[in-house]
């Protein structure tokens, strides 16, 4: 499993996000120029996470985005789900058009099934707030 640059760049935005005041909405510019990343990519991240509730947008001046809940409510499994749609290692473990044609006789299915399990736990039991301590 490789997380994409959009996934990378997401849970970014969202620490940057959970660093602030929870009723401070940050200008996409202010968030790009702190997360050096680019405005326009940056702008479709920010849609994805907005239509997803993930956060809230206001547009216009003295608008920008901020987090709608707290810091303790977003696993970084929910972040990297969103923005890379699945975090299986294998296409065995994959449902729709991309999924396996031997998913029903390999017998390698549940290893890869026991990994992306191991792999979900793993994303699912470290929140925001979590990456925010400083241990």
């Amino acid at each position: 499993m490789i997380v994409s640059t959009k996934g990378r760049y997401a849970l970014r935005v969202m620490v940057c996000l959970a660093q602030q005041e929870a009723d401070a909405y940050i200008p996409l510019k202010e968030i790009a120029e702190a997360e050096h990343i680019s405005q326009k990519y940056l702008e479709a991240i920010m849609t994805t996470l907005s239509k997803a509730d993930f956060v809230d947008a206001v547009h216009g001046k003295g608008g920008g985005y901020r987090l709608n809940r707290a810091p303790e409510k977003y696993t970084i499994g929910s972040i990297l789900k969103l923005t890379e749609g699945s975090l299986a290692v294998a296409s065995c473990s994959v449902t729709g058009p991309a999924a396996c044609s031997r998913t029903t006789c390999c017998e390698a299915k549940p290893m890869w099934d026991k990994l992306d399990a191991m792999i979900d736990n793993f994303f699912e039991g470290i929140t925001l707030a979590d990456l925010l301590k400083k241990d």
